[in-house]
């Protein structure tokens, strides 16, 4: 039997959906460096000798938890008791746009934008299980036309909107990881989506042959006033972080800048505020740091960590850049809530959450802990309440699903002298991996749109595309 269908045979009597099985046996041992080869032969040796369906999962786990212990890990600061906590599920009333949908949806993105520039914001999202990206098209306030853009998208998970080349519309640049789920094979790609005009877009692939691609932004890295690309791999074992100079239409020359696995995030802002645009970049997997990478303005860059956790386990999930306290520097802001791996089965942690790395304004950033949210991912950092100050919002991916209490949207509240109070927002839809936030109905208030992406059950209380609208008394 292959090795694949080893780890289906036993997952999928767990309950689990087939094509995550291959990923939770992968990850449990990627995440055991002490399971080593003699145990993971054992294991697929017992798989052999199709014993019945409870037997071989008794022996399976029996022989993972005890001859693969995790070593202890050390939190780089325990998480705090939050202070205050809120329950308001009546903020927002929930109504789900685009196609029905029969299949678990595997949404890994949305960003809102107006992508043909009408007045009306619309929605772009990375449907990774069908390799297809969808554009959410606002036609009338609050009615929304699914239009397929692409197909064959070799499983995007993230997307960003620039005039990449630069005839006055908007294009997409599209990260493809190929396989969502742990894969060491070169199989990544960058697609741009380009827009002529008139509604089509033509696929161009920019980098393809790398390890799974799963971030990037375009921007002029060396001053001479093209756009050039920074590019995050999250690769498995293997990954890279690299920006490509533009040195013609639709061409670029790449530079590598680190090989480092688990890239989730990067983003791009003058940090050091010397007047050149730096790169910052998120990694998980062993390494559970964020790299903060200075430019000379030439295209040239320094690298240096500006933060880690020595908890192996710590489970990087999102960071994005924006002037939480509004000093004019720029900030960045992160989760952790990855829900796979030590164990075999997926779910919250007690360290999960969001932190803020304050920039300091000189390359250096003090860290602070928000707030504890388990499974968190997706941070957005917007005036949520319209006080004048920037508040955080964040979903949980993985949390425990058969408490319907659990917490599935959170909006993290700026009370100002860096206090910040955790409100619940909704419980269910659940499974949520992916949100954004953007003046959908032109009424000066903001609306949430959130992307659903269920990779454990229970598969129930899903809404594949949601528009969060606030109620008429706020």
């Amino acid at each position: 039997m292959p090795k694949g269908e080893q780890a289906s045979f036993l997952f999928q009597n767990m309950g689990y959906e087939q094509d995550v099985c291959y990923a939770f046996a992968n990850r449990y041992f990627a995440s055991n460096p002490v399971a080593d080869t003699k145990i993971k032969l054992t294991v697929f040796q017992i798989m052999e000798l199709k014993f019945s369906t409870s037997l071989f999962t008794f022996a399976l786990l029996t022989l993972l938890q005890t001859a693969c212990t995790r070593p202890e890990t050390t939190l780089d600061s325990p998480a705090p008791p939050i202070a205050q906590a809120e329950i308001d599920l009546d903020r927002y009333v929930v109504s789900p746009i685009g196609n029905d949908f029969d299949d678990v949806p595997w949404v890994a993105h949305v960003r809102a934008l107006d992508l043909n520039e009408d007045g009306l914001m619309d929605v772009i999202g990375c449907e990774a299980k069908d390799d297809q990206v969808i554009w959410l098209k606002q036609n009338d306030k609050g009615h929304f036309e699914e239009i397929l853009l692409a197909s064959d998208m070799q499983a995007p998970v993230h997307a960003e909107v620039y005039d990449l080349d630069e005839d006055g519309d908007l294009d997409i640049l599209v990260s493809c990881m190929n396989i969502v789920f742990p894969n060491n094979d070169k199989i990544g790609a960058l697609i741009a989506l380009e827009n002529d005009g008139l509604e089509n877009f033509r696929k161009r692939i920019i980098l393809e042959g790398v390890e799974r691609v799963n971030d990037a932004r375009a921007h002029d890295m060396d001053g001479d006033g093209d756009l050039d690309l920074v590019v995050g791999q999250f690769g498995y074992d293997q990954g890279e972080v690299r920006w490509m100079k533009k040195i013609g239409p639709w061409k670029y020359a790449s530079q590598s800048l680190i090989h480092l696995s688990g890239l989730i995030n990067v983003c791009v802002s003058d940090f050091n505020n010397d007047g050149h645009p730096d790169i910052a970049a998120q990694f998980s997997q062993q390494w559970e740091e964020i790299h903060l990478f200075e430019n000379d303005g030439k295209g040239n860059f320094t690298d240096k960590i500006i933060w880690g956790s020595t908890n192996h386990d710590y489970a990087s999930s999102g960071m994005t850049e924006a002037d939480l306290n509004q000093d004019g520097l720029p900030d960045l802001v992160f989760t952790n809530g990855d829900g796979f791996g030590p164990t075999l089965k997926p779910g919250p942690r007690p360290w999960h959450g969001i932190q803020w790395l304050e920039n300091m304004g000189d390359g250096s950033f003090k860290y602070s802990r928000i707030g504890d949210l388990a499974g968190a991912y997706s941070p957005v950092v917007k005036d949520v309440d319209q006080d004048g100050d920037q508040d955080i919002l964040s979903v949980s991916g993985f949390n425990d699903w058969e408490n319907p209490k659990a917490d599935s949207l959170v909006w993290f509240r700026n009370d100002e002298d860096r206090g910040f109070t955790k409100v619940t927002l909704a419980h269910e839809p659940i499974q949520l991996l992916s949100i954004d936030f953007a003046d959908f109905d032109g009424d000066g208030t903001g609306e949430i749109i959130s992307g659903c992406f269920p990779s454990y059950p229970p598969y129930d209380r899903l809404s594949r595309f949601t528009i969060w609208k606030e109620t008429a008394n706020r």
